[in-house]
């Protein structure tokens, strides 16, 4: 698809799209014009090792409600008010993690650490006729796509468990087996990187007596069946996916390149072959049975740090831990989201009307209250409709893609094409498109810390409000939100 046919095509179906996207999967609906969340997504577990027939929690949302009562990746939905979940509940589950009439309500968790712990958590509910900043941000996001986009990636992990029926959360502490004798530091530092990982899941480390004993193993050589290609391309001549894989990379927070041949690569591509795996023994209910074990095996046509790969892989591998879901080839969603947020919902249907405000937030401090009218943002007016809004949007991306990077294009997670970041070296010219009027980019303050919005840098977005017939002006310090997560698809 081309640039033009991409960027015209965007109409408020894509912006309505986005900005279902934006809202956590978990949502409950509590009243016919009030919709409410927890801030989690759950899946049905069928891992027999891991809550088997129970809701496992696979992501929770930051700024969540969830968050906040201390939910985590991993922990396994017991029972909610008390009623434990069973296979005949399992068909109206998501009635069940919803009982009527309850704002708060008690979730008993089971992990590594507890067996039944008692969460209770309070859902945040809004106007189903209203637009958070956080939604607004990822239906505008390619004012920022820097910053805010989801992508997906996959790495060539071979995952296996045990055959044996085992809950997993029997075992509770771990140590390590030894370590490479050829690159011992090496060896510490991948130990390191797993023991990060395994404590966030709550395990202890125990050198003294633990459940599990985990072995590392890697290697880094030139692979003996390489069979160059004829005629070879030279590096100008090769496609740009062929010397390079996008991953992302932990130690950055960013998706980076990397020098990996593609998945559907054979092993005669390869010039090199690195190797990197690690297994979980039982240490507590038979001993030296092999209970989980991951392993990367990587073709590359140059030399890579086997250091550098695990600190970018071996935290990805982990998320496999204890709750499985790929035999191979893991598929993994990045989800980055960085927005100044101010605490106002907007009306669906009068972009201007300030539908509620969020206590304690920003703007509610300043004294903006529900019901007032925006009439200018930044001195950007607001007196348009939201397909007015969309068409200016649609508009600008396109008009501005001279002001691109192409050599930053991706497809998002969403099967977008030609997502790119705006050129370092235009940013002035970028700034200037912001700041024409024309191009309606009230919405473009949600992301006014960005020096291509904002080269000045001062992160304050006046708002002029209008409340009956006085006309006010607020000056408001955004408090600049950074929500990024990434999970297993």
């Amino acid at each position: 698809m081309s640039y033009k046919k991409y960027f015209m095509t965007i109409n408020m179906k894509h912006i309505l799209y986005m900005i279902a996207a934006a809202v956590p999967v978990f949502v409950s609906v509590k009243a016919q014009d009030t919709s409410c969340r927890y801030g989690f997504s759950y899946e049905i577990s069928n891992d027999p090792h891991w809550g088997l027939n129970k809701p496992v929690i696979t992501s929770v949302y930051p700024n969540s409600p969830a968050e906040r009562a201390g939910i985590k990746p991993y922990d396994i939905i017991e029972a909610v008010e008390g009623v434990p979940v069973t296979e005949n509940v399992l068909d109206d589950i998501y009635l069940f993690l919803n009982p009527e009439g309850k704002d708060v309500v008690e979730l008993t968790i089971k992990n590594f650490v507890n067996d039944g712990h008692k969460i209770k958590v309070k859902k945040e509910c809004k106007s189903i006729h209203s637009l958070s900043e956080e939604q607004l941000a990822t239906a505008f996001a390619m004012y920022a796509v820097e910053y805010t986009h989801e992508r997906l990636f996959s790495c060539p992990f071979a995952t296996s468990r045990t055959k044996d029926e085992i809950d997993f959360s029997v075992f509770k502490s771990f140590d390590f087996i030894g370590g490479n004798d050829n690159q011992p530091e090496l060896a510490k530092k991948m130990n390191d990187l797993i023991k990060q990982e395994l404590m966030k899941r709550n395990m202890v480390y125990d050198p003294v007596n633990p459940d599990i004993m985990i072995q590392i193993r890697y290697s880094f050589n030139k692979n003996p069946n390489y069979k160059p290609k004829t005629p070879k391309k030279t590096e100008k001549e090769a496609k740009p996916e062929e010397n390079y894989v996008y991953r992302y990379d932990v130690t950055r927070d960013r998706m980076m390149k990397f020098p990996f041949l593609p998945p559907d690569a054979v092993e005669t591509d390869a010039e090199y072959i690195l190797k990197l795996g690690f297994r979980f023994e039982d240490n507590k209910l038979k001993k030296g049975r092999v209970i989980w074990e991951c392993e990367a095996n990587e073709f590359l046509n140059a030399a890579y740090s086997l250091e550098n790969f695990a600190f970018t892989h071996i935290p990805l591998m982990c998320m496999q831990f204890p709750y499985m879901k790929y035999g191979r080839n893991v598929q993994f969603r990045l989800s980055k989201k960085k927005y100044n947020y101010t605490g106002i919902n907007y009306s669906i249907e009068n972009i201007s009307e300030i539908a509620s405000v969020d206590p304690h937030s920003p703007a509610a401090n300043a004294g903006i209250l529900p019901l007032d009218k925006i009439d200018a943002i930044e001195d950007r007016r607001m007196d348009r409709t939201s397909q007015q809004f969309t068409s200016a949007y649609r508009q600008f991306l396109f008009h501005t893609l001279k002001l691109r990077n192409e050599s930053t294009r991706f497809t998002d997670a969403n099967g977008f094409p030609d997502c790119m970041y705006w050129d370092e070296l235009k940013y002035p010219q970028v700034a200037k498109e912001f700041d024409n009027r024309k191009n309606l980019t009230a919405f473009s303050y949600l992301f006014k810390y960005a020096p291509f919005i904002n080269p000045a840098g001062n992160n304050t977005c006046a708002f002029k409000i209008r409340r009956g017939k006085e006309k006010l002006e607020f000056i408001l310090r955004p408090e600049i939100r950074t929500e990024n997560t990434i999970t297993v698809e």
